[in-house]
């Protein structure tokens, strides 16, 4: 009896102690504590723990320096960075956003952005879904020499990074170059109006050892004319404000771009127009006549005598479309993205050939841009091209009801 009392004393004993190590192992799990050496059954589980500790404790501080480098890299960038949720709520932002636009920490942090932000046109933007788009040129809350940049860009399914850039010396520089055209143009137009003048007062017939180089001078000068007018209207589009709202009638636009482009083909192309859409447009009645006239006159350049030309106002998935299609040269594939470049030009010496500037398309797009409406091309070499004016669903009136 001695001995299994004793015998039970030990197991007791025992037992109380392995009870004692797995409360040890259970607060230092509990906390995230190492473990002092702990023997008998639990002494491979309390290495094992600790081994697990230690990788935590490892990661933990991998991540910690990974979000102190990120933090020092957001900091060290020269745009403003913020957070945001898909209520537009601020969870996160670095410290040119307060340099930039005023943000506070922490008191506009989980609020909504626009809250005490008023910066209207950017709240229009970002409210209107067209944020695959850049937001330029908008004037800094702090400080309105300061011009901005605004871009979304979504990351996470509920998240999201607007990025804030300051394109001041940008928009100087541009400004500098748009009055340098401008002031160019201008002062380009009196001498080239007494050029002409004069050659006008010469008779070829008269001269006639001279009469080619006077008809290839008088080609010239007036080709001139037409680009220091084409680069005019240019400086005129970049200098004034967003278009004016005017309703404008399509069907009476419309006629007269076939008659228009009848006098110009004369007689050398089928002129087609298809009218499949009851709507008006609003917008800048004299510059969307100005670019659609452009596309239809750049139709009938490019189109050898006997083929045909189709202009269509019709509707497009993302409201209406005036397209103007050819039967033409055709354009590479290659050239299409540059085609709204400035002097930009396929073929020079087809260009020069039929009195092109080389700023048609840029006039077109700039105009588009202007009607939150963008210029679609469709071209095959030797078949023909298609240009479409698409216009969002906000500019159309139905006929007669928009007056």
């Amino acid at each position: 009896m001695d001995w299994s009392h004793a015998l039970s004393a030990v197991l007791v004993l025992w037992l109380l102690m392995e009870f004692v190590q797995v409360f040890r192992v259970r607060r230092a799990l509990r906390r995230r504590q190492m473990l002092l050496p702990v023997f008998g059954l639990f002494g491979r589980l309390s290495r094992i723990a600790n081994q697990r500790i230690l990788r935590q404790r490892r990661g933990r501080k991998r991540l910690l320096d990974t979000l102190k480098a990120f933090r020092e890299v957001a900091a060290a960038l020269p745009d403003a960075l913020l957070v945001l949720d898909r209520e537009n709520r601020v969870l996160w932002f670095n410290s040119n956003a307060t340099r930039f636009l005023g943000l506070q920490k922490p008191t506009q942090l989980e609020r909504p952005l626009f809250e005490k932000l008023r910066v209207p046109q950017a709240e229009e933007w970002l409210a209107s879904g067209r944020i695959h788009e850049p937001l330029l040129d908008v004037a800094s809350p702090v400080d309105p020499s300061l011009r901005l940049s605004w871009r979304h860009v979504p990351f996470r399914r509920e998240l999201s990074l607007l990025v804030v850039r300051d394109i001041s010396n940008l928009m100087r520089l541009e400004q500098v170059r748009r009055d340098f055209v401008a002031n160019v143009s201008h002062e380009l137009r009196t001498p080239l109006t007494v050029i002409n003048g004069y050659l006008d007062a010469f008779d070829p017939e008269e001269l006639a050892d001279f009469a080619p180089m006077f008809t290839q001078m008088r080609s010239q000068s007036q080709r001139m004319v037409q680009i220091v007018e084409d680069l005019l209207t240019l400086s005129r589009l970049d200098a004034q404000d967003p278009a004016t709202d005017e309703y404008m009638l399509m069907a009476p636009l419309l006629q007269q771009l076939q008659a228009d482009a009848a006098g110009l083909s004369r007689g050398q192309h089928e002129i087609i127009l298809i009218d499949e859409l009851a709507m008006d447009l609003v917008g800048n009645a004299k510059d969307l006549r100005s670019a659609f006239s452009n596309l239809v006159s750049n139709a009938v350049r490019y189109t050898a005598a006997g083929g045909n030309i189709l202009l269509r106002w019709s509707w497009h998935e993302d409201g209406a479309a005036f397209c103007v299609q050819d039967s033409g040269y055709g354009i590479p594939a290659q050239h299409l993205p540059r085609l709204t470049e400035r002097f930009y030009r396929v073929s020079s010496s087809r260009s020069r050939d039929s009195g092109g500037t080389g700023l048609g398309l840029a006039i077109v797009n700039h105009v588009l841009i202007a009607h939150q409406a963008k210029l679609g091309v469709e071209s095959t070499v030797g078949v023909g091209s298609k240009f479409c004016c698409v216009f969002p669903r906000e500019r159309l009136r139905y006929r007669d009801a928009g007056i």
